[in-house]
């Protein structure tokens, strides 16, 4: 196993938030607005406790990420660059969108919603990919 780059794991957390900022803003802000409503879903904490709990979380994430490509190694992912993003990929693909679409499906929340929070999920992810990848962690 390598050493973890800390830097791409911090930088890695970053891309996530901005992702979050573009996906949840321009892209789907209006969509997601239209189906919680003002007042609706997450917007009872202070805005700023509500990004720094993403970030401190998006560190947990990044760092695990971080451990993740180490264990492969620098060698590996050299030959094989597409494992940052099919490994980034799986993870939002095999653990977190499934358990996002349990944990909505329980609170019975609409399918556009959980669609719009899936995609971010694989985006935010895949963005934490490419810049591991762009570091070369």
């Amino acid at each position: 196993m390598g050493p973890v780059n800390w830097l791409a794991v911090v930088m890695a957390a970053l891309a996530a938030l901005v992702a979050s900022g573009v996906w949840y803003g321009p892209l789907f802000g209006r969509a997601r607005l239209a189906e919680v409503g003002p007042g609706g879903l997450g917007v009872r904490n202070a805005p700023g406790r509500t990004i720094l709990l993403s970030v401190a979380l998006l560190l947990i994430t990044a760092s695990m990420m971080g451990h993740m490509f180490a264990r492969v190694g620098q060698a590996t992912l050299a030959v094989k660059p597409w494992l940052y993003f099919m490994m980034s990929g799986g993870l939002a693909i095999a653990f977190v969108i499934p358990s996002l679409w349990i944990s909505y499906t329980h609170q019975r929340i609409s399918t556009r919603l959980a669609l719009i929070d899936a995609g971010y999920w694989l985006f935010a992810y895949l963005a934490m990919g490419l810049t591991f990848w762009f570091f070369k962690a």
